[in-house]
């Protein structure tokens, strides 16, 4: 009895050693492979980044929430509308030409 949980014991700590090694070992290969996050994050326009908080608005077209910075604002009646596509603005503006 005694040996069979040496063995379990074993075999857990050999695999977690295995699991470390592994992941070591890909996390180089990835960065090898894969662009430099410094690198990605400084030629990126500053325009192009979606901001992490903020005021959530609701899309009118699809229900969806989206980040007031990030959205399509379109002036509608002298209302400020929020879209999170071209599609879903194309969309509510044809919906009000009916």
């Amino acid at each position: 009895m005694f040996r069979v949980i040496l063995y379990l014991l074993f075999a857990v700590i050999l695999i977690s050693v295995l699991r470390a090694v592994m992941g070591i070992i890909a996390k180089g290969f990835g960065e090898l492979i894969g662009p430099r996050t410094g690198q990605a994050q400084s030629s990126q326009a500053p325009g192009k980044q979606v901001p992490l908080t903020g005021e959530l608005k609701k899309d009118p077209a699809c229900g969806t929430y989206i980040a007031a910075a990030s959205s399509i604002q379109e002036k509608v009646g002298g209302e400020i509308l929020y879209f999170c596509s071209k599609q879903c603005r194309d969309k509510y503006v044809a919906s009000l030409a009916r």
